[in-house]
């Protein structure tokens, strides 16, 4: 299936919040035809209504593909909705976290082709990266589907078994909440050794999201980006001598910890 053929039998976007929003956008500025979306939502934002995609209306039952973007907790409520799309002719594909391809299943029919997909945070900002992973229903062009839409918010990885989903999410679903608290925790040694808050706040932001930009654009590993910042004897080996005493490890538990409860989450 291509973009051309999702273009002529239509797209249902199930709940369009700021994940939901953001890949929207990229669709449509990629070249999506808005007369070819149709958004289901209960609070259809201004840009939304701006945007010339149908909302709220009745929807093509030959769609092309059924994208799932609301909170897991209401995807019970919602999905019936589209029970009818089920069986086969329409491709899922769900952003929602910790809702299983068997729960697809059992809400739309054994033989619905379902691709699982978790974005993460900086998609807002089309910097994301998207783990996916497929039922049994869904072809080779069907993944290629799902990774050239999700592309609109930044990069794709495919995963090989479904049970790895959990440990993906623990690091980049998770992650961003984890770099912010490291933007935090450096803010506040910047204010203790005497630096107002403000210009600690400002440094500590700058440098991260710059360290950042650096590891996505060096064609070295990370690995060699710290040596590379890193001179014998001076003041950055002094401050990872106390660093890499623990963060290894306490990074490990707090993957490990989030990772788990994703996996009691999903029981």
């Amino acid at each position: 299936m291509t973009l051309d053929q999702v273009a002529q039998r239509g797209l249902v976007l199930l709940g369009c919040g700021k994940m939901g929003s953001a890949m929207l956008a990229g669709w449509l500025e990629g070249g999506l035809p808005p007369a070819s979306v149709h958004v289901m939502t209960p609070n259809p934002s201004d840009w939304l209504k701006g945007t010339g995609v149908h909302i709220n209306g009745a929807v093509p039952l030959d769609a092309a593909i059924a994208l799932l973007a609301v909170k897991p907790q209401k995807m019970a409520e919602a999905l019936p909705r589209l029970a009818p799309l089920g069986g086969g002719a329409t491709l899922f594909l769900s952003v929602a976290a910790g809702l299983t391809l068997a729960r697809y299943e059992a809400m739309l029919g054994a033989g619905t082709p379902v691709v699982r997909a978790m974005p993460n945070t900086p998609s807002a900002v089309g910097r994301g990266i998207t783990a996916l992973v497929a039922n049994s229903q869904v072809t080779e062009a069907d993944m290629q589907l799902a990774e050239a839409l999700l592309s609109a918010v930044g990069d794709t990885v495919r995963l090989e078994h479904e049970d790895q989903m959990d440990t993906v999410s623990a690091i980049s679903g998770c992650g961003p909440a984890y770099v912010f608290h490291l933007i935090e925790a450096l803010a506040e040694a910047g204010v203790a050794e005497g630096l107002s808050p403000d210009l600690a706040m400002r440094l500590a932001r700058a440098t991260i999201t710059g360290a950042g930009e650096l590891a996505h654009q060096s064609p070295d590993d990370a690995r060699q980006l710290r040596v590379n910042v890193t001179s014998p004897g001076g003041m950055t080996a002094a401050g990872l001598a106390v660093l890499m005493q623990d963060l290894p490890d306490l990074i490990h538990r707090t993957v490990r910890a989030a990772a788990e409860r994703g996996r009691e989450l999903g029981a």
